[in-house]
């Protein structure tokens, strides 16, 4: 199923950043106007926004620093956790930001996060469970971001008079909520995600895997009579020739710090996510000598989560090649891509001339 919509393509921002910023040799000193820097490239380069990851610094800060420096048609992703900020207050920051930056810029990517995590801001949920309040959480948030009024008993929330204390922000908006970007793999998260989100995101894997995950995706959405599109989250190691770069993945591997490979690969066992859990199963918690013995489609390689968290894999090519690999995921039907490289300045200049000039065409 390939696709006509010419794609959204959104770069990554996130302040531990660097040539290889896992490791404190190869992180370089941010500041806000660095990450002003880095958004401002991005936004001129001709990206459609950034993806603001958690991670040591809150989203919130960061997008703004950003989003007031660039143009309103840049549009920031910001990575939330359902349930640790109230329905209510979420919705007031969201419809704050339209007010002070312009609507129809900021959507939510969905971090549904892993129980450890969640144990560590005072909650004591299970994998399923979590998705059970997520998917009250976000309902509420896209009612409230959309202007509605409203009461509401539920599992885990109890609102009266929800959204009365924010009908002059919500004016702005139009009547349309914060539009909702998530990616998990589990049934209870593609569940969650074909009932409540616009966009469902996925980590790259081989096509033939990506395929049947991504027509479960469309036939749960079907059945909630809802259409979804489509995303995808990839690394790019692109250089001149194919050699060069996997010469490149060669040296990630050879700069990582046996500490940050135990770190990283732990016990799978103990790891509760379905998408980390894909994701091992491609390099089985081995190290290799070389990048490109993990290579189990052309030009794909899954060895990034062995050092870093979160979406582990990479395409690594020449200019061509890295370009087949992404019609390929076109035909697939995917429509959006947030992408990264290492470093985030110089390769989002990389990317730019080389990658997202054949997107906007239309590779497939």
């Amino acid at each position: 199923m390939s696709t006509t919509r010419t794609p959204e393509v959104l770069w990554y921002l996130i302040p531990r950043e660097g040539a290889y910023p896992w490791e404190p040799t190869g992180r370089r000193p941010v500041d806000l106007a660095y990450l002003q820097q880095l958004g401002i490239a991005v936004d001129r380069l001709g990206f459609d926004g950034a993806l603001f990851a958690t991670d040591l610094y809150d989203v919130w800060p960061l997008a703004s620093a950003v989003a007031s420096v660039t143009r309103p048609s840049f549009k920031p992703l910001l990575a939330v956790h359902p349930g640790l900020i109230s329905p209510t207050q979420l919705a007031k920051m969201a419809l704050s930001f339209a007010h002070l930056f312009g609507p129809d810029r900021l959507r939510f990517n969905v971090v549904n996060g892993s129980t450890e995590q969640l144990r560590q801001a005072g909650m004591q949920l299970e994998h399923d469970e979590r998705y059970l309040l997520s998917g009250e959480y976000w309902s509420l948030v896209k009612r409230l971001t959309a202007g509605e009024v409203f009461d509401h008993k539920g599992r885990f929330y109890e609102l009266t008079g929800a959204g009365a204390s924010l009908r002059e922000l919500t004016a702005i908006q139009g009547g349309t909520h914060t539009p909702l970007w998530f990616g998990g793999s589990s049934a209870p998260g593609i569940e969650m995600a074909a009932e409540h989100v616009d966009v469902y995101l996925t980590w790259g894997e081989p096509p033939h895997l990506l395929k049947e995950k991504l027509e479960h995706v469309r036939e749960r959405a079907a059945a909630h009579g809802r259409e979804l599109r489509l995303g995808l989250r990839l690394h790019l190691i692109v250089r001149d020739t194919e050699d060069e770069a996997w010469a490149a993945a060669d040296r990630l591997l050879d700069v990582t710090s046996q500490a940050t490979y135990t770190r990283m690969l732990g016990d799978p066992d103990t790891r509760d996510g379905e998408g980390w859990q894909r994701q091992f199963r491609q390099h089985g918690g081995k190290v290799p000598a070389h990048a490109r013995e993990l290579e189990k489609h052309p030009n794909l390689w899954p060895g990034m989560s062995l050092f870093r968290p979160g979406p582990g894999t990479a395409v690594v090519g020449s200019t061509a090649q890295v370009l087949e690999r992404l019609a390929e995921f076109q035909e697939l039907g995917v429509d959006t891509f947030i992408l990264s490289g290492n470093p985030l300045l110089e390769e989002s200049y990389r990317i730019a001339e080389t990658i997202l000039p054949a997107l906007r065409g239309g590779l497939a």
